[in-house]
């Protein structure tokens, strides 16, 4: 049996692709038994997620074509994907698993939620009981490797896109965000994003203003915020803390008399603004208010830049933690899979020293001399634990097998000089 991996990600196919084979949650547990009803499968896991779907096997003579062609059938896809498939198998399919779970082979390099879809995956295929004894401890070690990397490297420690970037440096200013308040004027991806790194850092009030207010409410509702039209920002402008701005307008939409305003209003209390917009979304020369910290997407990319490096260089500290890992678990199944067979080794040599010893009780029960018996109990436990590799060795010559030969040689390293 073999590990194998099969799947697709951001690097191999653009969104319209990936988004054909995404699992829906509800139908993964009957995808994984339909997984595991190919032809010589023992074990699956399936990994979702919107930049990536992969298909974790433990199989015989199964490769990329045959998990391929199940792929796109389960999906009703009328195109092949073999263009848009990698496939990895046995130490490189280990390599994968562990890269995957550290962040490394990630859109955004050692972001954690990776970390968080891998468990919610193997533990619907636990309880659908589609894995094994290979997948449980490859799936067990990624976690563990994952920790590794997130506490002895620097992988997630600074801010790599606009948006974390941008509440990275809010906290500069900012001690705690309970009780402050955010306005977020647009309601792009890059707003929407800046949104869930304040609201996990703990900012609970929020205003979206947006062209659309429709748009604006949709992603409110997500953070319990309410929303308004970019007209009304003159009458919110003063309860916001926080200003982030992107918007595709082509002039200000927030002027330095607004500012002005806002800050009497707010009786000079200090107001972190960050403006990602190309053009601007708000004027320049708000920056030259006191009380005022104005920052730019400019400003923002030489940290993320800075961060990015970073990150790289922990991202190569992180390989060679991988590299050691997957040595490690290489030798954990070698070891696995020999186990059965010393547990049969050493019971077949139990199962012969306790019969010989008993016969060499019965003949000193009836008279034998010590010494008659304990060669007879040397001789016989000798003859018979050698028996069988000697009876495999005189079949080898006969037959010319020159591999079982030097095998049992090197078992019994009959080629090393004795005492």
């Amino acid at each position: 049996m073999s590990l194998v991996v099969v799947g697709i990600n951001h690097r191999t196919a653009p969104v319209e692709v990936r988004e054909r084979v995404v699992f829906e949650p509800a139908r993964i547990p009957e995808a994984l038994q339909q997984l595991r009803n190919l032809p010589d499968v023992h074990e699956t896991v399936i990994v979702s997620t919107c930049n990536r779907t992969e298909l974790y096997c433990v199989a015989e003579n199964l490769g990329q074509a045959e998990l391929g062609e199940w792929l796109q059938r389960y999906h009703g896809l009328g195109v092949p994907l073999h263009h848009s498939l990698y496939h990895h198998d046995e130490d490189k399919a280990v390599s994968h698993a562990f890269s995957v779970a550290s962040g490394l082979d990630s859109m955004v390099l050692g972001e954690p939620q990776i970390l968080g879809q891998l468990k919610d995956a193997y533990r619907l295929a636990q309880e659908a009981g589609t894995t094994g004894p290979v997948l449980n401890r490859l799936f067990q070690c990624a976690f563990s490797v994952a920790k590794r990397v997130r506490t002895e490297t620097k992988i997630g420690a600074n801010a790599v896109s606009v948006a974390s970037a941008a509440v990275a440096m809010a906290r500069t200013v900012f001690a705690s965000f309970d009780n402050r308040t955010a306005l977020l004027v647009g309601a792009g991806e890059t707003v929407a994003l800046a949104a869930r790194h304040l609201y996990a850092d703990g900012l609970r009030r929020m205003i979206i203003a947006n062209r659309s207010v429709d748009r604006a409410r949709e992603l409110a509702a997500e953070f319990h915020g309410f929303a308004i039209g970019l007209d009304e920002i003159p009458n919110h402008l003063k309860e916001a803390d926080i200003v982030v701005a992107s918007t595709a307008a082509p002039h200000s939409i927030i002027t330095r008399h607004m500012t002005e305003q806002a800050l009497r209003a707010r009786k000079r209390r200090p107001m972190f603004m960050v403006d990602i917009a190309v053009p601007r979304d708000i004027d320049a020369d708000v920056a030259e208010l006191e009380d005022v910290y104005l920052f730019t997407v400019d400003d923002l990319q030489s940290v993320v830049n800075e961060n990015l490096e970073g990150r790289r260089q922990a991202a190569r500290e992180a390989s060679a933690l991988i590299d050691a890992e997957v040595d490690r678990f290489a030798h954990l199944l070698r070891t696995r899979d020999a186990a059965p067979l010393i547990r049969r080794l050493r019971e077949d040599a139990d199962r012969t020293r306790q019969r010989t010893l008993e016969q060499a009780r019965l003949m000193l029960a009836h008279g034998k001399s010590q010494d008659e018996v304990l060669s007879f109990l040397a001789n016989t436990l000798t003859n018979r634990l050698i028996h069988a590799p000697s009876q495999r060795l005189r079949d080898a010559a006969e037959t010319g097998d020159g591999e079982i030969i030097e095998t049992i040689a090197d078992i019994y390293r009959l080629d090393q000089p004795h005492d």
